[in-house]
């Protein structure tokens, strides 16, 4: 990709995650540039892509890192843990990325808004086989996982909304508190006690 592109691409996801996709017109973008309209439409075919570049490259980074944790031969505290880091990593890595990812794919037009659901599915499947693994490994008690699931993400997703880079804790801290507390609501009362 040329620096225009990116360039583009880092002013759409700006744009996108102030004011939303829909109210994000190509001119804003090329206002933004600098350029006008025409020489946008001559690195990007539409507000459409764009949102399909950022969408999809989140969405590849989310499933590399549950990949990567499930084909670990680690417990499920420790496959937990690591999911829960590499995604607050993803997050704050690129906050108005993630902020279009999170609440703009709805916009994304068919085929790619299914493909993209279907990721979404896929990643949620990472973390209900390391819930599985705990519950084996009878550290882990969930009596319904997709519930679980989604509530794990919905914590994590919710960084979004009150992370700063100049906060008081790194990312690595907030994984590190995050997962203390999910752990604390997903392990079996025996495992508690034992420890």
């Amino acid at each position: 990709m040329s620096r225009r592109i990116d360039s583009i691409i880092q002013t759409a996801e700006k744009l996108f995650s102030e004011n939303g996709f829909v109210a994000t017109s190509m001119r804003d973008i090329a206002r933004s540039e600098g350029i006008e309209v025409a020489s946008l439409y001559s690195h990007i075919n539409s507000k459409d892509e764009l949102l399909e570049k950022i969408c999809f490259r989140i969405a590849d980074e989310f499933i590399t890192a549950i990949h990567e944790v499930n084909d670990i031969y680690f417990n499920a505290e420790e496959k937990l843990r690591m999911a829960v880091r590499l995604h607050v990593n993803i997050i704050t890595r690129d906050l108005d990325a993630s902020k279009v990812f999170l609440k703009e794919w709805r916009h994304l037009k068919e085929p790619r808004l299914s493909e993209f659901k279907k990721l979404r599915h896929e990643y949620e499947d990472g973390f209900r086989r390391i819930l599985i693994n705990g519950e084996n490994e009878n550290v882990f008690e969930t009596h319904d996982k997709k519930f679980a699931v989604l509530t794990i993400l919905s914590a994590l997703n919710w960084i979004t909304e009150w992370y700063r880079t100049d906060g008081n804790m790194t990312p690595d801290e907030i994984a590190d508190h995050l997962t203390d507390f999910i752990l604390s609501g997903l392990k079996v009362k025996s495992s508690v006690e034992s420890k």
